[in-house]
């Protein structure tokens, strides 16, 4: 019941922020600051430094620091993971059943950015190679994801929501 009212509400959220991306997106644009704009641009360009970083250690404490703290990650075999808390267990848990996990390449392709009242959204193209062990032969991914940012309260950037498009 509770994964069911997750992914309701996770719709319904970009639902209405995309409307609002949409309707508003021009004005609020060409009405906003360079200068604050810019910021915003500098602040999701270090969320994305952050979020290659953290993807090619596999630190379980930097990946969880790139998450808003109701971040809701739509990307996990098991359901929606919800929350800096869940965010944290999932990736720990991942490191500990597969401690030779190893990253061998990251780099995500962004395709558009909307950037709204504190609010963004992206589209990447996350393509990547890996190893599941030191034995094992490399697997090369693409995966295609809708990311949600959001600005925090000291102006940095954090994902509200990642999910697969």
């Amino acid at each position: 019941m509770r994964t069911t009212l997750v992914v309701c509400m996770t719709i319904s959220f970009l639902a209405v922020l995309t409307m609002s991306v949409v309707t508003r997106a021009g004005r609020t644009v060409a009405s906003k600051p360079n200068d604050t704009l810019a910021a915003d641009r500098a602040g999701i360009e270090k969320l994305r430094k952050a979020d290659i970083d953290a993807t090619l250690t596999q630190d379980p404490s930097a990946l969880t620091m790139l998450w808003s703290d109701d971040g809701v990650n739509l990307q996990s075999p098991a359901g929606p993971v919800v929350g800096l808390k869940a965010l944290n267990e999932l990736y720990a848990k991942f490191r500990v059943e597969h401690p030779e996990f190893k990253v061998l390449k990251y780099s995500p392709e962004f395709k558009d950015l909307q950037i709204v009242d504190g609010w963004a959204i992206e589209s990447v193209d996350a393509n990547g190679t890996f190893k599941m062990s030191a034995k094992d032969d490399p697997v090369a991914v693409q995966q295609k994801l809708l990311r949600v940012l959001k600005r925090q309260s000291n102006g940095s950037w954090k994902f509200a929501l990642v999910s697969p498009r």
